[in-house]
């Protein structure tokens, strides 16, 4: 009998990894700005990129567009693109420009010209329609496919990102070569509501928002509570085996620490306001503020005393809660949050140490990932921009933290990209970019070599010989934060967490009240013995029972009828083996206890 044949994967590219959807992108959304004015004449059109996944534009309309002004705008890009436009480079002096710009009303781009540099280009579709850009397009809009592109939805978004500006309609939309990838893309997208950690956090019960606490910080409930704890307790056993220390540190400090990190200066626009006791003080700038980083407290336990080389490399950890004051339409779910907790640690080296610390570290956060079944990353190292003066610190500096994480990661045999101007202001760093089942990217650990804050905080050792010398900074964190982290494993397992983690490993089922005192006996046991273990009260009926627990995801479940109770056996099912029938209730608990030391299923 022939095996059926395997269909390909159909592959999504990003924008960035394709010169040609690039084009396509970028032509689709100047497609969608010229069906919006043909149809909206008072909607002025302003920026229009291109994003990894589609395109938008943002527009000032009077009127909020709605999903039938969506399907019309689509309706006349398909004309639109049926007329086999050629898309024609325009080069324009300034003054021409401005002129032309003026004629037409469109205050918007006016301020766009304002900051673009010369050259100075427009791309035209026909002769019906123009906008300021810089490329690229395609040549004509035949070549894109009508049947390859949607309209997605709408967003407010403010004029530069400035909630002080006025607010603008923003209309996301995706294209592709071919039907068949729009098609994937679609299918992708459902599958990323069904995974949605808002979603599932709510129906699993693990954490809320509420409106009276304020936007970004999550509430959690007991068995997020427990989730967390979970994963705190695990890298905590980890980090102690690897020679590190915890400490705690407050969540407030004087302004004057960060003025001297340099966070003040740099990093204020994200911090939350300054509290003054008056005018006075706050004027003169000397108040208290929430911290946005951790690493300025471990400088001070480290500073507390005068060091020695035989203390080092000291290995200070946290898990700290840090806070920034994100812009609200930027917030989302737990991976964009105001409030949230950093897996912290600061291991202050001699330069001898420095290489096989790093080597370390990056030893410790490859463990967590694979303990966590996260295995599809790669590593960034995030550079300076040269060309930015957002850093602080020398270009020598720079230049030796920079080739010492490249040198690191080389040793170790690791592949790797560089990206300039992702680094930290005050540091290099290497970032783990983890892509998970939707082949979405996510920033998770990091690892950061830091020659600048030793140097503010004027930190020294003693060395060997009795001199004073300057230590190096590592900031590592294997989970990035526990709120992003478990989003991101909320939708990476659907909610369906491995045993170890999950915050009900075992949930007995009584068939009836006769049944209900064993079970509830056998689960305060099973917790004695650190067992997650819950019995079903609800005294409804069996089938009823398994389906709130397939609903909520519990790895095991136990039924006890008559003939389990008079045995001491339980009917197992598990989410990961199904149907594995009456086994007896002392098994039970050893396979358990297991599975769960072992991280693996039932």
């Amino acid at each position: 009998m022939p095996t059926a044949i395997q269909q390909e994967p159909i592959r999504l590219p990003r924008t960035s990894e394709s010169e040609n959807l690039k084009k396509i992108r970028h032509t689709t959304s100047h497609v969608m700005a010229m069906a919006v004015q043909k149809l909206f004449p008072k909607a002025q059109v302003t920026i229009g990129p291109w994003t990894e996944n589609g395109f938008y534009y943002d527009f000032d309309h009077p009127e909020p567009f709605t999903e039938k002004d969506l399907k019309a705008i689509k309706k006349e890009m398909i004309k639109i693109i049926n007329q086999k436009l050629p898309v024609i480079r325009e080069r324009v002096s300034r003054a021409e420009a401005k002129q032309r710009i003026e004629e037409l009303g469109e205050t918007y781009k006016l301020e766009i010209l304002e900051g673009i540099e010369d050259p100075i280009t427009l791309y035209h579709l026909g002769e019906q329609w123009w906008d300021l850009c810089a490329g690229p397009h395609v040549e004509n809009t035949a070549e894109i496919d009508p049947k390859a592109f949607d309209l997605e939805s709408v967003a407010g978004a403010y004029w530069r990102g400035d909630e002080n500006n006025p607010q603008l309609q923003r209309i996301y939309g995706t294209a592709w070569e071919t039907p068949e990838q729009l098609a994937e893309y679609k299918r992708r997208k459902e599958e990323a509501l069904r995974r949605d950690h808002r979603k599932l956090g709510k129906e699993l019960g693990l954490f809320i928002f509420s409106d009276s606490v304020g936007p970004g910080l999550p509430l959690w409930t007991p068995k997020g509570t427990v989730l967390r704890s979970q994963l705190e307790d695990f890298l905590k056993q980890e980090q102690l085996k690897r020679g590190y220390l915890p400490v705690v540190t407050p969540h407030i400090a004087r302004v004057d620490l960060f003025k001297i990190s340099g966070h003040w200066q740099n990093y204020q626009e994200d911090m939350f306001p300054m509290m003054a006791e008056d005018e006075q003080a706050a004027a003169a700038e000397q108040g208290f503020v929430l911290k946005p980083m951790n690493c300025p407290f471990h400088i001070q336990i480290y500073k507390s005393e005068l060091r020695s080389y035989r203390d080092l490399p000291m290995r200070l950890a946290e898990f700290g809660t840090v806070y920034r004051y994100e812009q609200s339409g930027e917030l989302g779910g737990l991976t964009r949050v105001r409030g949230f907790t950093v897996d912290d640690s600061h291991l202050f080296v001699t330069p001898e140490q420095l290489e096989d610390e790093f080597h370390s570290v990056v030893d410790l956060i490859l463990s967590v990932f694979k303990s966590l079944q996260l295995t599809n990353f790669k590593a960034r190292l995030s550079f300076r921009d040269p060309e930015s003066d957002k850093y602080i610190g020398s270009d020598e500096v720079w230049e030796k933290a920079q080739n010492a994480i490249r040198h690191a990661v080389q040793t170790i045999g690791m592949e790797y990209f560089e990206a300039p101007g992702e680094a930290a202001f005050y540091g290099p760093k290497l970032d783990f970019i983890f892509e998970d089942v939707l082949e979405r990217e996510w920033q998770l650990g990091t690892v950061q070599v830091d020659y600048n804050l030793p140097e503010r905080f004027d930190l020294v050792y003693t060395a060997e010989d009795g001199s004073r010398q300057r230590p190096v900074m590592i900031h590592r964190a294997p989970f990035g934060s526990l709120e992003r982290l478990i989003g991101i494993l909320i939708e990476q397992y659907a909610g369906d967490f491995p045993l170890w983690l999950a915050p009900i490993q075992i949930r007995l089922l009584p068939v009836s009240d006769a049944q209900s005192d064993f079970v509830q006996e056998l689960a305060a046991k099973m917790r004695s013995l650190s067992i997650r273990a819950e019995a079903d009260t609800s005294r409804e009926r069996l089938g009823k029972m398994i389906r709130n627990g397939e609903k909520q995801k519990i790895p095991v479940m136990a039924v006890v009828g008559a003939k389990e109770l008079e045995e001491n056996t339980l009917s197992i099912r598990t989410r990961a083996g199904g149907e594995l029938g009456a086994i007896p209730v002392a098994e039970v608990i050893d396979k358990l206890k297991e599975a769960i030391a072992s991280q693996s299923d039932f």
